[in-house]
């Protein structure tokens, strides 16, 4: 008897350990009762009965490290769904563009379990729908766009992912989170000749810049000269006009000196009872006289009116004996 009551007591813990589950934070459990669906585990201390309660299997994906450190995705059945955020790599897959080319590109889903009892039995395998409905939705959307619309529209092809994955897993209990392409991978020959296009692209606006530039240094190399020439003729304008001004303003002053001579001498020479006249025309006679003598070594030059150059001398000379 007391053996069998220690069994007893043995077996009674066991059921009591196995009625005792604890789910942690962000985690959950679909919980079956004789074949049907009962409840689902929160996060916390949960109470089944064993034997009688069991937990339902769900396939699940996720990240392993193999010795090398590269990442592995793994597929097993666990009891327990994640409900946090999780994310699928999908492997490159070919893809063909409007304009028929064909392409290779990849693409991480981003995506969280918000209704886990649908999760296990609207689908049978969650990971391996949510993958190929990535997938055949990508070759939709990719086949609607040629090449250069692929390559320019990213945020445009990751919405329309978005949405319609969104939709479609929505019976699953899936909410589909953001769609991101990483890689976008053209043929070679295409490669190479978008590379091409863009290099005569460089080139053709490596050229236009260095034809404008020029064209902006012509421009201002000749509005330099024009106003470097404007700045000369402005300036020699000026010059010009002070130059005739400082010679009028000269020959005022020497005319207004002459006169005041003239008029002093015209005095002097009628005080003495002299005349001006001859005396001017003297002196006028004898400047001339030096200045041919100066220029000219070989040659005497006489007056034509010689008598009347001599009474003006005579004249000159006779002021000259009366002036005190």
């Amino acid at each position: 008897m007391e053996i069998v009551l220690i069994i007893l007591a043995v077996f009674v813990l066991l059921l009591l350990f196995k009625g005792v589950v604890v789910i942690r934070q962000a985690e959950t459990m679909i919980v079956e009762r004789l074949g049907r669906y009962h409840k689902t585990l929160e996060s916390g201390i949960n109470i089944i009965l064993p034997i009688i309660d069991k937990s339902r299997l769900i396939d699940w994906r996720y990240v392993k490290t193999d010795p090398s450190g590269k990442y592995m995705y793994m597929h097993s059945k666990t009891p327990r769904i994640d409900l946090r955020e999780s994310v699928y790599d999908f492997p490159r897959q070919n893809v063909i563009t409007k304009d028929n080319v064909s392409i290779e590109i990849n693409a991480l889903l981003y995506f969280q379990v918000v209704d886990p009892m649908k999760s296990v039995y609207e689908i049978s395998n969650l990971p391996d729908a949510i993958q190929k409905l990535t997938q055949t939705t990508l070759r939709n959307v990719i086949g609607e766009l040629d090449l250069d619309q692929t390559l320019t529209s990213r945020d445009t092809i990751n919405g329309k992912l978005r949405v319609i994955l969104d939709e479609a897993s929505h019976k699953w209990g899936v909410k589909v989170n953001r769609v991101e392409l990483q890689d976008i991978v053209p043929p070679r020959d295409i490669q190479d000749a978008m590379e091409k296009q863009m290099r005569a692209e460089r080139d053709r606006r490596a050229t236009l810049l260095t034809a404008d530039a020029s064209k902006q240094a012509a421009v201002l190399e000749s509005l330099g000269q024009r106003e470097a020439q404007i700045n000369n003729a402005e300036g020699e304008k000026r010059s010009k006009i002070l130059i005739a001004e400082g010679e009028g303003e000269a020959r005022k002053r020497v005319a207004e000196a002459e006169a005041e001579a003239i008029r002093l001498v015209t005095a002097t020479v009628k005080e003495t009872g002299g005349d001006p006249v001859q005396y001017l025309i003297a002196m006028r006679y004898i400047e001339a006289m030096k200045v041919l003598g100066m220029n000219s070594k070989n040659t005497v030059f006489m007056p034509y009116e010689a008598s009347g150059v001599m009474g003006s001398l005579g004249a000159l000379k006779e002021m000259f004996k009366a002036a005190p």
